[in-house]
């Protein structure tokens, strides 16, 4: 590839491999569920899978999705993720990127993760693709807009604070210039924390207790549904994510009785519990009638048509992030879906089509942004990002 490195781009390359070396003071410990290092109050950088993949939908997030620079080919491929790897390092353990420009923005204990994939075209330069891997095709409800589909890398970045999630982008980005430019950039926000300050599930801007029906992170369940142990060497252990931006018609919503609003999804809106249950977690009845004989969760409802017993026990680890973008005086809600399984083609595709024909949501919502992307597995001190995949 063309292209000199600029000053700070030359203290990353050096200091990528002694960055991915160091482990910032504080105690340090094995996350019992995900397998995720602690670092005090944060979370370490190394493991098994990318921290940020089994961790709960951050407070403060943003994606940005990279075009490769033509002619930038297998090795330069390989220098971006070991500067992305000496980053990544300092920034989870509060420290400075090497270069950094503005150092005193980089603090601790904000439970800050990126994580890094990998879109399609990748792998016409590096060849070794995972399985299923393919841009989704386009559904009939669908009205996607080229400004938030697609890419050759992505970014995420997440933290309990916006400040350190916008400073975090802004050195990726940065050390990405010679290699790659953004393509999309999505910012989106969650609450996982309820009023008695326990975690809890959180909600969409339609009111929803959003991502009940998830694996539990830790179990094998969980660990056949996301992780891949089939396909290249060098993807043991990552996962796919496909990313959509589902625009939510919030104004045509708040028109709905609560009733109606319950019966769409076929849950209550109050607890997240189904229609014919009493708390979040409690099996779905799909057989359950009421005194008219209408099934309690419709044949429709959202509820029904993604159980994985309606898919044959397809599974995925879903998350999500609420975004506003205002543009003048009009102001556009929605909800950045993401989805992990280990593959989409398997797992992801065939739920999706099966929403996409009958799905009542359908009618208050538009999907307008779609990508996938291959994510690695994680690294260790002395290694890098992808390494198996780019050496």
């Amino acid at each position: 590839m063309s292209g000199r490195p600029s000053r700070r781009q030359l203290f990353g390359y050096a200091g990528a491999t002694a960055a991915g070396a160091a482990v910032a003071g504080g105690v340090v410990a094995l996350g019992k569920d995900s397998g995720t290092e602690v670092v005090g109050r944060g979370v370490g950088p190394y493991g098994e899978h990318q921290p940020g993949i089994a961790a709960a939908s951050p407070r403060h997030a943003e994606l940005v999705a990279f075009n490769l620079r033509p002619g930038v080919d297998k090795a330069g491929l390989g220098r971006l993720m070991r500067l992305w790897t000496g980053d990544i390092v300092a920034l989870a353990n509060g420290r400075a990127a090497p270069g950094d420009t503005a150092p005193e923005l980089a603090i601790g204990n904000v439970a800050l993760t990126t994580t890094v994939g990998f879109g399609p075209r990748v792998f016409e330069l590096t060849g070794e693709r995972p399985p299923g891997l393919d841009d989704l095709p386009v559904m009939r409800h669908d009205r996607l807009d080229p400004a938030w589909s697609g890419g050759d890398l992505l970014i995420m970045v997440g933290a309990d604070d916006p400040v350190s999630v916008v400073h975090a982008v802004r050195r990726l980005v940065a050390d990405a210039q010679p290699f790659a430019t953004p393509a999309w950039r999505q910012t989106g926000f969650w609450n996982g924390t309820g009023s008695d300050g326990q975690l809890v599930t959180g909600r969409n801007l339609f009111g929803q207790v959003d991502g009940t029906g998830n694996p539990t992170v830790g179990t094998p369940e969980f660990d056949t549904t996301v992780w891949s142990s089939d396909g290249p060497d060098w993807f043991r252990g990552g996962t796919t994510l496909v990313v959509r931006r589902i625009r939510l018609n919030l104004d045509t919503w708040d028109e709905l009785t609560r009733s109606e609003q319950e019966r769409a999804i076929g849950r209550k809106l109050s607890t997240g519990a189904p229609l014919t249950g009493a708390a979040e977690h409690d099996e779905l009845d799909l057989e359950a009638r009421d005194a008219d004989g209408r099934l309690v969760i419709a044949e429709n409802a959202h509820a029904r048509l993604s159980h994985h017993s309606e898919n044959d026990g397809r599974r995925i680890f879903r998350k999500g992030l609420n975004y506003v973008q205002d543009t003048g005086p009009t102001r556009e809600s929605g909800l950045i879906f993401l989805s992990h399984q280990a593959d989409i083609a398997a797992q992801f595709l065939p739920l999706l089509a099966r929403l996409d024909a009958a799905d009542a949501l359908n009618e208050w919502t538009t999907t307008i942004g779609s990508a996938v992307f291959a994510l690695p597995p994680g690294f260790q001190p002395g290694t890098w990002l992808a390494q198996n995949l780019l050496t």
